[in-house]
């Protein structure tokens, strides 16, 4: 079991939109920063690298090419160069680490929104890809399976999470619960009051703490050389310059507001998390344990992986489903 008390940061910044160089440089100086002040478990926003598909809003569909393209050229191969970079950061300053990430297949043409947890130790603990993008980002992202629906086993205590909105699917959420998530990490470009107010229930609905991270995103944080830069400016939009506002926050099992909310502005947020405190309140509500009832519920979850490629051969105990009658292929 992990220790008592950890030392935690949500790391609100900007990306450096579409370049992934430049974004790991930034995330490696706020890394240090963080460890500096006693971090021992590190929280990115979701897709910090290279940064949010941030013009699936501002444009119609097909007129997104150039942008995806250059996001595809910057995304992610896990594992990869990045994730052993990444790892290496981790191991140097002694962190467990979470990041979000845009990745791809090493030979595909997809990215899908992703976070990567890291040990301490520099060791790529997992990853969990988001199940279902939200309305126009599945322009952009395909979509995970239950394959990594986990919470991973630290020092830091139990990890685990959802990628924004997947914070709304209640099977979702369950999934992790019994699994005995102490912290909860929550990736998010949900950068509005409404969150902090999901991040407060997800807290007492599943006895643990939660770390939700925003980046925050101005137009002028974007890079000169972003494909049609200018297509993304909204001087009559209710936010102004302020594509993205942060809204990062940290929340204790009982729901108070351990840091943040963070808004419009860069920042590391820090608590010290008392995680025996958190385990001690599930003695009045455990939503897997005693105030579960699986006499009369039951979640049956396939996490099978679902490769694009796999061979004819099922594996043992599975059989091939018929087709239901008139369906062909070919």
């Amino acid at each position: 079991m992990a220790e008592s008390t950890v030392r935690v940061a949500a790391i609100q910044a900007a990306p450096v939109l579409l370049d992934l160089e430049a974004s790991l440089q930034k995330a490696t100086e706020l890394i240090g920063i963080a460890a500096a002040n006693g971090a021992e478990l590190i929280v990115f926003p979701e897709a910090f690298l290279p940064g949010p598909p941030v013009w699936v809003d501002e444009v119609l569909p097909g007129e997104d090419a150039a942008w995806h393209l250059r996001l595809l050229e910057q995304s992610v191969v896990v594992p990869g160069p990045v994730t052993d970079r990444l790892g290496g950061v981790a191991r140097d300053a002694g962190v467990h680490l979470v990041m979000g990430v845009n990745e791809r297949d090493e030979h595909g043409g997809t990215v899908y929104n992703t976070i990567l947890y890291f040990g301490p130790d520099g060791r790529l603990l997992g990853k969990h890809r988001k199940l279902v993008p939200t309305h126009a980002e599945r322009l952009v992202w395909g979509m995970g399976d239950g394959s990594d629906l986990q919470a991973h086993d630290t020092a830091a205590g139990r990890l685990g999470g959802l990628i924004c909105w997947e914070n709304f699917m209640p099977l979702a959420r369950f999934t992790l619960y019994a699994q005995g998530v102490d912290i909860w990490v929550a990736p998010t470009l949900a950068t509005h009051e409404p969150w902090v107010a999901s991040m407060r229930h997800i807290a007492r609905e599943g006895v643990c703490h939660v770390i939700a991270v925003g980046p925050t995103l101005r137009f002028a944080d974007i890079p000169d050389g972003v494909p049609d830069r200018e297509r993304l400016r909204r001087p009559d939009h209710p936010r102004g310059e302020w594509l993205l506002e942060g809204y990062s926050v940290i929340v204790a099992p009982d729901t108070s507001v351990l840091a943040g909310p963070l808004v419009r502005e860069e920042g590391i947020l820090h608590a010290t998390l008392d995680l025996s405190a958190a385990r001690a309140r599930r003695r009045l509500f455990d939503p897997a344990g005693h105030y579960n009832r699986p006499d009369v519920f039951r979640l049956t979850v396939d996490d099978r992986p679902k490769p694009h490629l796999a061979s004819t051969a099922y594996p043992a105990g599975d059989t091939a489903l018929p087709l239901p009658p008139g369906v062909l292929l070919g």
